[in-house]
């Protein structure tokens, strides 16, 4: 089959679109219970595999290519080494070829058949979805993927984000390199931040460092200082977990938060009188201290916090 020459890309075109919708469905985050649930095409249900395996083709293509690739989530809870995946000279993601798991000929079987069918994901250019795991139980689904380049000597390859409309039509990846570079890139700044976000929340309990909150729905990761920024980053000592009301005072200088963990209001909230949302929600956190992480290496960086906190006071 040459490349562009898909049998399945109908299939391909469904799993996609149902896995975007999933995606927006839960902020980006999907619980593998739903992801197990598959997706409907031709009057059967399609399998997006076990979650078990990396490398995953249904039983219902025709073509050799896979259908979709998993990273399994970290198990520990130091930072994820996002870029140990991630080959910022080509801005590619990098997936190694699957090993054996037990030293028997039916294991190498295995993996060798689900390596030929990544490496027909290359051969004939054909649109993946990448399944990336962010924390146990939780992925984060990255699609259209295209492998775009093959080493066998190194058992890896490289994949790059495409257009969801141009790149899944009969013509396969028309998308120029710059695009899709973009593309790639910032699907791993979504990946940076749902890491970034389910670590700080686990960090503070999942209750707002301010109110307390638990309101899941309600709760954001803080950056102290900026993603964009040299100094910011996707660490968790670079984050708070806050409330929303609590989380966009913070962005906007009306609260700020000094190297000592103290909660301070902009002055000329602290002398408004605009009903109780203020009084409870603002006026009364003045002076409090901030609710810390139990584990001091992911405590708020205090550096971090003077920076911010000077921003803070020459915005008054």
């Amino acid at each position: 089959m040459p490349p562009g020459d898909d049998p399945d890309l109908d299939l391909r075109r469904v799993a996609i679109e149902r896995v975007r919708e999933l995606a927006q469905r839960h902020d980006g985050l999907v619980p593998v219970g739903v992801l197990r649930e598959g997706f409907a095409f031709a009057g059967t249900r399609v399998s997006y595999g076990s979650f078990y395996s990396g490398i995953f083709r249904p039983r219902q293509m025709r073509g050799p290519a896979a259908l979709a690739v998993v990273t399994t989530p970290p198990k520990d809870r130091r930072d994820a080494p996002y870029d140990d995946g991630f080959d910022q000279a080509t801005q590619t993601f990098t997936y190694h070829y699957r090993t054996a798991q037990q030293p028997t000929p039916q294991a190498a079987m295995a993996a060798e058949a689900d390596n030929r069918a990544l490496r027909a994901a290359h051969r004939l250019l054909v649109p993946l979805v990448y399944f990336h795991g962010i924390a146990p139980g939780q992925y984060t689904p990255l699609a259209p993927m295209f492998v775009v380049a093959d080493d066998p000597v190194a058992r890896v390859v490289r994949m790059q984000a495409a257009l969801p409309v141009a790149d899944l039509g009969a013509g396969g990846l028309v998308s120029d390199e710059p695009m899709r570079r973009y593309a790639t890139r910032e699907a791993l700044v979504r990946l940076h931040q749902h890491r970034f976000r389910v670590d700080v929340l686990r960090a503070y309990a999942r209750r707002c460092a301010v109110c307390s909150l638990r309101e899941a729905a309600l709760l954001q990761a803080a950056h102290i200082i900026e993603d964009r920024d040299p100094h910011g980053g996707a660490a968790v000592v670079n984050g708070i977990a806050l409330c929303a009301i609590h989380h966009l005072a913070y962005d906007r200088n009306l609260m700020g938060i000094d190297p000592d963990g103290v909660v301070h209001i902009a002055h000329r909230l602290r002398e408004e009188q605009d009903g109780p949302m203020l009084k409870t929600g603002l006026q009364s956190f003045h002076g409090a201290g901030l609710l810390q992480p139990r584990r001091r290496d992911e405590r708020p960086d205090p550096e971090r916090l003077e920076v911010r906190f000077e921003r803070f006071r020459r915005a008054l």
